[in-house]
């Protein structure tokens, strides 16, 4: 089936100036309108053909290039037969024929970052956390739409609503057709006459709030968030762009963690660790007693299964370590100095004698 006439659609002949043009095209969209004809596909199809004709005879090189060579090449055809150059160039390097997504409308809002210290336990066990941010927000004034109340946005001239002004250029290749954002409408397709004055035409405010956020349990130290759609309100009614959500995870004087596993130190006497001794130790969900091995030496490690950190995004926890630290008494009163004294003697081991820095060993000893 063969293109239209341009100048036929827009009722107009080919001599038509610029402005005359204009008027054209902007008398039948108003009357095609999809607003004004609701439900009418046959008024719809119309203003798209009247839309599609301005936007290649409103450009006066896309225009010399119609008047030069016709119909078929004016709306897009080219040698190569159906389908646009770019599709071929997409066939060929790495496009696999798809065109590239249109810019029309709003555009998501930009990303934004947050950094969140969190304590180990909300680290192994997860926790809600309450954020106080300050983000581009949907103004409440105008609902997003950047109109003053009353008023609504009115189709762009320039790209006919299409948000995006194509160029047809000729080649070795044939017609190559290259699309870019229109620069009047800033690819938004219609420009804003009354723009709303809380906003001034953005659709969306700088404004506090609080954010709730959810910390799966087993997150570690560095770990990022990313929440879809809890960033900045796009600009004029665009979604919400993405909050990247930095964790930092606070020292724990109890532990050291080293993946989903903990490590802690616990300290007992020499008595304790020479003649065993029952202990509390410290998990995340309360303390537990351990045995003491008779004659268990500094750096001793007991296990404790499943009491760590809980598995990120899985079942299970981590399990803890106790390293166990003999402490050598350094604060010795007189007696407690003669019975150690008594003891070496009883093992046959060099003490120092009193104050006087010499060593001695009593021979044939018990040991």
């Amino acid at each position: 089936m063969p293109n239209p006439n341009l100048y036929e659609v827009l009722e107009v002949d080919a001599n038509v100036s610029p402005d005359d043009l204009k008027k054209a095209y902007r008398r039948l969209a108003r009357q095609y309108h999809p607003d004004a004809n609701p439900g009418d596909p046959t008024a719809e199809a119309r203003f798209k053909e009247v839309s599609q004709a301005y936007e290649i005879l409103s450009d006066p090189e896309r225009r010399a290039n119609y008047d030069r060579f016709g119909a078929d090449v004016g709306a897009g055809a080219n040698p190569f037969g159906a389908g646009s150059v770019q599709d071929i160039f997409d066939m060929f390097f790495g496009g696999m024929g798809q065109r590239p997504q249109q810019r029309r409308g709003p555009q998501p809002g930009p990303d934004a970052e947050i950094s969140v210290s969190i304590t180990l336990d909300e680290a192994a066990f997860g926790a809600t956390h309450e954020l106080n941010v300050t983000l581009a927000q949907r103004c409440t004034t105008c609902d997003g739409s950047g109109c003053a109340p009353g008023t609504s946005p009115v189709t762009c001239v320039e790209c006919a609503g299409l948000g995006e002004v194509r160029r047809v250029r000729n080649s070795i290749l044939g017609q190559m057709v290259t699309s870019m954002p229109c620069s009047r409408c800033n690819g938004m397709g219609s420009r804003i006459e009354s723009p709303c004055v809380d906003c001034r035409g953005e659709g969306r405010r700088n404004m506090a709030s609080t954010l709730s956020i959810q910390i799966p349990a087993g997150v570690e130290d560095g770990s990022t968030m990313r929440l879809a759609d809890r960033g900045p309100a796009g600009l004029r009614g665009g979604p919400n762009g993405r909050l990247f959500v930095h964790l930092h995870v606070e020292a724990d004087e109890r532990f050291e963690r080293h993946g989903d596993d903990l490590h802690h130190e616990a300290h007992v006497s020499f008595t304790q660790a020479a003649l065993g001794a029952s202990i509390d130790v410290p998990t995340l969900r309360g303390s537990v007693p351990i045995e003491v091995e008779p004659g268990s030496a500094n750096g001793t490690i007991q296990r404790i299964k499943h009491e760590g950190v809980e598995h990120l995004h899985g079942r299970g926890r981590g399990d803890l370590y106790v390293h166990l630290v003999v402490d050598v008494p350094t604060d010795l009163d007189d007696t407690s100095r003669d019975l150690l004294r008594q003891l070496a003697e009883h093992r046959g081991e060099a003490v120092l004698e009193g104050t006087g820095g010499m060593f001695s060993r009593k021979r044939g000893a018990k040991r």
